[in-house]
């Protein structure tokens, strides 16, 4: 488990996160996804149908224990987070559509993470101590919209503060991938050789499979390719660092030690998966533009 000093650390870096998160829009911003909002609302879709519904299958399939389940689940049912919108900029996908939806997302997750986590278990059959307490998330998801509207403020007041606490914003969701593997996997490494292969194949397929689906989905919804393999991006690159925070807050001892297992694994592997996602992704959308320029050519 977390020691009282790391879970502190965690969230105060959760905090610039979400600061750097809201500072990415404006309510120019939120009121042009209104207007036009299929994109957005695909997104959410993949994030909030899809995901969850992604988890419990696996933690079924898999016959994963309560507290692996719970910690699968919480990955499922998280927003998105801003690392994904490094992705999405080096994928050459549509970094504005990542942005909003990441920001939308995060908004709505308020009300919907709770109720998913409550759905979601109470099917998986996840009761008493493993349960997770909807209370504890709404709180925590409620406390972190302080700092999302403040950087929303801050980039309407000051554009060039605001893009700045942005991009410090966006580095930090690496950072704090980066320190939880760093400081968790070494203390725990005897855990991770003895972790059987389910739970491997869990912590990897929910990022890989959840990209792989939210982009049909998209697809399937007359959204174009470039902005389909945005929406891909983002439905399987969920805030692992925001479950790890809820399942700090949430459980102590033993327990917190197994539900934290898959959220951690999964930090360390979605940034892998993203990566390998991400150059195939970049590959083929400089191969369409250098098509399109030829078809211009030769038009």
């Amino acid at each position: 488990m977390l020691t009282e000093l790391e879970t502190t650390l965690l969230g105060v870096m959760m905090m610039v996160i979400m600061l750097g998160m809201g500072a990415s829009m404006t309510p120019r911003d939120i009121l042009l996804a209104l207007r036009k909002p299929k994109g957005v609302l695909v997104g959410l879709l993949g994030q909030f149908a899809v995901m969850p519904a992604l988890g419990f299958a696996l933690a079924l399939l898999l016959g994963l224990s309560p507290a692996l389940t719970v910690g699968l689940l919480l990955i499922a049912c998280m927003p998105g987070g801003t690392t994904s919108n490094i992705f999405a900029y080096f994928s050459k996908g549509v970094l504005a559509l990542s942005i909003m939806m990441t920001t939308v997302s995060t908004l709505v997750a308020v009300v919907m993470v709770p109720v998913l986590l409550s759905f979601y278990g109470g099917l998986a059959g996840v009761a008493g101590g493993y349960a997770v307490p909807a209370g504890n998330v709404a709180q925590i998801l409620g406390v972190l919209l302080v700092p999302t509207v403040l950087g929303m403020v801050l980039r309407k007041l000051n554009p060039n503060i605001g893009a700045t606490v942005e991009l410090f914003g966006s580095l930090m969701g690496v950072v704090v991938i980066v320190f939880l593997v760093v400081t968790w996997v070494p203390r725990n490494y005897a855990l991770l050789l003895g972790t059987g292969a389910a739970v491997y194949i869990a912590t990897i397929g929910i990022g890989l499979v959840g990209m792989l689906f939210g982009y049909w989905l998209a697809r399937g919804m007359g959204q174009d390719k470039r902005r389909a393999r945005t929406i891909s991006l983002e439905t399987g690159i969920q805030n692992a660092p925001l479950a790890v925070l809820v399942v700090t807050l949430s459980y102590s001892g033993a327990l917190q030690q197994d539900v934290l297992l898959i959220p951690i694994l999964y930090a360390l592997f979605i940034v892998l998966s993203a990566t390998v996602v991400t150059l195939w992704y970049r590959r083929v959308s400089t191969r369409e533009a250098l098509a399109r320029d030829a078809a211009k050519l030769g038009g």
